[in-house]
């Protein structure tokens, strides 16, 4: 175990996700497409968390990378034993990545509250919305995580449907049904300014919609630039449907994005350094 001042080196755990991703390997190429789209993820998220976290403090952005490297175990053996990425019709894939983070010891060389820290941003990333109650430092790398898988899986979703059909991971579009309209309670919901509920969907292409309201929920100026850089908004009016309901809500949400960036808002995470207080740890 390293102490609170000294920096591991992470080589180590990247060697163990690598080997991990590996014994999963399967002769059926449905499944090697899924359990390939989520390594792949994996490591783009490290990468992101890495840009977003750039201006924090070094042990800040060590811890920011392990959460992110360990955020998705669990959809490995989701993956396996139910054939799906939806966690209602198979486990809590975050708390499946808790799991295996535990059982193999994975956090075992840093100090107990970092410990504690990464588990608690790990178990708690796919919530709806961060819950009330954390420490500060906690929250923080819990939202910088939340940030850098959206930051991703909206890259994944949206090759998605570049790909043949037939070359698609198959589980990425949880079950949805490809109906050529969306709801009316999805739109309704993004226009308002809020954040659509998984429960409330009907289609592909409102499970398209309820990605596109996540950019009310990102938390860093420098994943909101990422956002615009990144064509997000223009690659999801690609592939959504162009009546005028949708045209609407797209306008809605650009005018959101383009409000917390060009008026100053949505100032970067207050990165800090470590500090082994009692209150940073849950």
């Amino acid at each position: 175990m390293t102490d609170a001042g000294t920096l591991p080196d992470l080589a180590p755990l990247h060697a163990w996700f690598a080997s991990y991703c590996g014994s999963f390997g399967s002769r059926d190429m449905e499944a090697q497409r899924n359990y390939d789209l989520k390594e792949l993820h994996t490591r783009n998220v490290c990468r992101d968390a890495r840009l977003i976290a750039r201006g924090g403090a070094p042990r800040f952005k060590m811890l920011a990378e392990v959460a992110a490297l360990c955020h998705d175990l669990g959809r490995f053996p989701q993956y396996r034993d139910f054939r799906t990425f939806k966690d209602s019709a198979s486990k809590n894939h975050a708390h499946l990545s808790t799991q295996v983070m535990r059982q193999n010891s994975l956090l075992d060389f840093l100090p107990e509250a970092e410990r504690e820290c990464v588990e608690m941003a790990v178990r708690l990333h796919n919530q709806f919305k961060v819950p009330d109650g954390l420490s500060q430092y906690t929250e923080t790398l819990l939202k910088l995580l939340r940030d850098a898988d959206k930051l991703d899986i909206w890259r994944v979703f949206i090759e998605y449907f570049d790909l043949p059909e037939a070359e698609r991971a198959s589980a990425a579009g949880l079950d949805f049904p490809d109906l050529p309209s969306c709801s009316k309670e999805v739109l309704a919901t993004i226009g308002a300014g809020e954040m659509v509920q998984l429960s409330t969907l009907k289609s592909l292409n409102d499970f398209k919609l309820l990605q596109l309201s996540w950019v009310y929920d990102i938390n860093s100026r420098s994943a909101l630039e990422l956002v615009r850089e990144r064509a997000v908004l223009d690659r999801f009016a690609a592939i959504l449907p162009k009546d005028a309901a949708v045209v609407d809500v797209l306008a809605r949400v650009r005018e959101y994005l383009d409000g917390r960036l060009d008026n100053g808002a949505g100032e970067d995470f207050p990165f800090g350094s470590w500090q082994e207080t009692e209150d940073s740890s849950e």
